[in-house]
């Protein structure tokens, strides 16, 4: 398996620190909003990239923080006349349900920045202690001079940093040794959340989260670190500079990152009038289509995301399930028959059938459910076309080794799809229809899309669901009420809680 490593700017061999296991960090949202389509992408991106690690044997250790700390946060704190804590939790919940309406997986851990301040405290003492950070007045920063191999991540240099991008050096340059170095401690300004340290009361830079979070969860020294290509300069070059000066050791062996995504052929802005939140696409879409679309294209190559792709994307995912519910229905339908000729027929030998027809047959009777197969009990014709549908599984594996092109991976699956359209009828085994079928299901859940037909829900079923969530509010069981809420997305069924009570309506 080859990976792309920003760091090195090629392809390389994918060789874990650990055999078997994988070390894996993703910077996750500041939540101090409902997350938008832009941070969907590293999130459904990564998620398979850990899904595919795990199909292909690896142990993964995913961790993934939420940001609670921030200056969004304590403005919309301020502007609600609520807490920091109370915007960065409700927020958090919300991030949470979408994920799960993306088939997101949850992390193996979700850090959060407020409840690291210790450790981050003790790795900006040991920068001092070192040498690489200084304090001024309570704001303690870092010398980015001193790090030798400070921009080899980005690519970028000190030199030409300082004399010709002015828009990326950090404000309060008067204080500052130099105008590159960045904050690690800042003091508190009145109204906002504070924690004690030897240099001011005040709180953390955003760099050091990261890297005492993913320090402390996974080690020293790691096999991934991920996110956008916007977190490359400064934030991810400012991790690195951070974490191999306080531990002497390389930071993350691999650097993946996700390009951008754009709305129309534009970079999404709420001055635009293109901004989407996730929330907002569920109501016009199954989030399935959302994960489907933004897996269609290479996690590297930029992402255009407008009406039409979308609709693209629901056809070519509705023609995924209609395979698979169709190789669902003859298969079922040929166990009946197979059944109720076995019954008719008892062990004799009057239905002029060949001795492998009778095989089948028996299998069946067996109770035999499809999801193993032994091809030796197929006909060699039968035995042809389940080698043919396994070569595609081949071609799905080739992709994904080669740096997680999901499009390709995707586009395994067509052919796979359309394979067994041409090649599988009513005259085929149960045994071989649902291996073939399984195939498909699983390939999609590699790549985290559900393809598989839920049972849905009656109207009555779902309004006693919204009146026991309603139920569950009154009564303050929050736990509950966000259960319900989940169940019935999980179904398709997005509610809405308006002034006029709560409507719901089917993706």
């Amino acid at each position: 398996m080859r990976v792309y490593n920003t760091l090195s700017k090629r392809k390389e061999e994918f060789v874990p620190l650990t055999p078997g296991k994988v070390k894996m960090y993703v910077c996750g949202p500041t939540v101090y909003n409902l997350i938008h389509i832009g941070n969907a992408r590293p999130m459904i991106v990564f998620d398979t990239v850990r899904r595919y690690l795990e199909h292909k044997g690896y142990e993964v250790n995913y961790v993934s923080n939420f940001t609670d700390v921030d200056d969004k946060i304590i403005a919309k704190a301020n502007e609600e006349g609520v807490s920091s804590k109370e915007i960065s939790e409700r927020y958090i919940a919300e991030c949470k349900k979408d994920m799960e309406a993306m088939n997101v997986r949850p992390a193996t851990t979700h850090p959060l920045a407020t409840q690291e301040i210790g450790g981050m405290v003790e790795m900006i003492q040991i920068l001092m202690d070192k040498g690489y950070a200084y304090n001024v007045d309570g704001t303690v920063y870092f010398r980015t001079r001193k790090f030798r191999e400070y921009g080899k991540l980005s690519h970028k240099n000190l030199d030409d940093l300082r004399s010709g991008n002015r828009s990326l050096l950090v404000t309060g340059e008067d204080q500052k040794e130099d105008p590159l170095d960045f904050v690690l401690w800042k003091p508190k300004k009145e109204g906002e959340p504070s924690w004690p340290s030897p240099w001011s009361d005040g709180r953390p830079g955003w760099h050091i989260e990261c890297s005492v979070m993913s320090k402390k969860y996974l080690g020293e020294e790691i096999d991934i670190h991920a996110g956008g290509e916007d977190l490359i300069f400064p934030h991810h070059e400012n991790e690195i500079a951070q974490s191999e000066c306080c531990n002497g050791k390389p930071f993350a062996r691999y650097w993946l990152h996700n390009a951008f995504l754009n709305i129309d052929n534009r970079k999404m802005s709420k001055s635009l009038g293109n901004f989407f939140t996730v929330r907002e696409i569920s109501e016009k879409y199954d989030l399935q289509v959302l994960r489907f679309f933004m897996l269609s294209a290479h996690y590297r190559s930029p992402l255009n995301f407008s009406a039409d792709l979308m609709e693209a994307a629901a056809s070519g995912l509705e023609r995924i399930r209609n395979t698979v519910s169709n190789l669902a229905y003859i298969k079922e339908n040929n166990r009946a028959e197979a059944s109720a000729a076995a019954n008719l027929t008892g062990n004799g030998d009057g239905t002029g059938k060949k001795s492998s027809e009778k095989q089948n047959d028996s299998s069946v009777a067996a109770g035999m459910d499809g999801s193993g197969i032994d091809s030796g009990r197929l006909e060699e014709s039968e035995q042809e076309i389940l080698a043919g549908a396994k070569a595609f599984e081949a071609k799905f594996d080739e992709a994904m080794d080669d740096d997680f092109n999901t499009a390709d991976a995707i586009a395994a699956i067509f052919e796979l799809v359309k394979y067994a359209n041409s090649h599988l009828t009513s005259e085929n085994s149960p045994e071989l229809i649902g291996t073939v079928r399984d195939e498909i299901v699983g390939l999609c859940d590699i790549l985290g899309l559900i393809v598989e037909e839920k049972e849905e829900l009656l109207d009555a079923d779902i309004e006693a669901l919204i009146a026991e969530r309603q139920a569950a509010r009154k009564a303050r069981d929050f736990a509950r009420a966000d259960e319900i809420r989940n169940q019935l997305a999980g179904q398709g069924i997005t509610l809405l809680d308006t002034r006029e009570g709560v409507k719901w309506k089917r993706a």
